[in-house]
């Protein structure tokens, strides 16, 4: 009986001692789990470009309200929230203008970057209005691109985030595929030209990946998400050509930021 009362008292306390191991574990496994301030930087899809309901505010850099950074943080109330994501910028802009509120108070970051650098909407200007052949010629030069010059520019940005903001925990977001082969279309580009679209987009995720994989950061990959909802599905979530607003042609709609973006952010946080 005495024995039994022993063995008794030493599992609890290794017990006690596995939870507590166990919940030291999960707090380092959740890095964000303290943090004071969130900071959302990079390019029009996170700025929410073609979601609409820009805040005046932001003039060109046409930050939205539908955006999931701006989703995320009102769900979420961080101590602070910057959101200085805008549509356009390139890997240079981020450095220059958007890093000045990073600092040893951020928790977490959320960056998309690269596609502008790539000549993403050169690419898709050459391929609506030229031939075939010289579309998938443009789109040859830009994963050239990638392979030889992006990888460094996006270090500069994350040596540069992880820098100013040396414990946040850093979301690296990528890009969708922007069509659905043979999918519902019946006009627009060839199947060539929007599979060789398809596969710069995942020659560019996988650059990104493999530079914040580099740097410790965290990669949330928005093409699972997306699948089903891509141009030419029927149900789509992102803009084809849209000739009444350029500028939100092939960008998520509202509807690809909170069912595409978002969740794929949230389930990296």
């Amino acid at each position: 009986m005495r024995r039994s009362r022993i063995t008794a008292y030493v599992t609890s306390i290794l017990c006690a001692a596995a939870l507590a191991l166990t919940g030291a574990a999960a707090a380092q496994a959740s890095p964000n789990a303290a943090a004071t301030g969130y900071v959302a930087l990079g390019d029009s899809y996170s700025s929410g470009v073609g979601a609409g309901s820009y805040m005046t505010a932001s003039g060109d850099c046409k930050r939205s309200t539908k955006a999931y950074p701006y989703l995320w943080a009102a769900a979420h109330s961080p101590s602070s929230f910057s959101f200085t994501a805008c549509s356009g910028a390139r890997t240079g802009d981020v450095l220059a203008s958007q890093m000045s509120t990073l600092g040893t108070g951020t928790g977490l970051v959320s960056i998309s970057i690269g596609g502008n650098d790539a000549g993403f909407a050169d690419v898709m200007t050459t391929c609506v209005l030229q031939s075939e052949s010289t579309c998938v010629s443009r789109v040859n030069t830009a994963k050239a691109y990638v392979d030889s010059t992006l990888p460094g520019q996006l270090d500069s940005v994350y040596d540069a985030i992880r820098s100013k903001a040396p414990s946040a925990h850093v979301v690296v977001l990528g890009y969708p595929r922007f069509y659905q082969l043979n999918g519902a279309c019946i006009a627009g580009l060839s199947e060539t030209e929007r599979a060789a679209i398809n596969g710069a987009s995942d020659h560019l995720n996988t650059a990104i990946a493999k530079r914040a994989a580099d740097h410790g950061f965290t990669f949330a990959d928005v093409r699972s998400a997306f699948t089903g909802h891509e141009i030419c599905s029927g149900s789509s979530w992102l803009h084809s050509v849209n000739w009444t607003n350029i500028g939100e042609s092939y960008h998520p709609t509202a509807a690809g930021q909170s069912g595409g973006y978002l969740p794929a952010f949230a389930g990296k946080v």
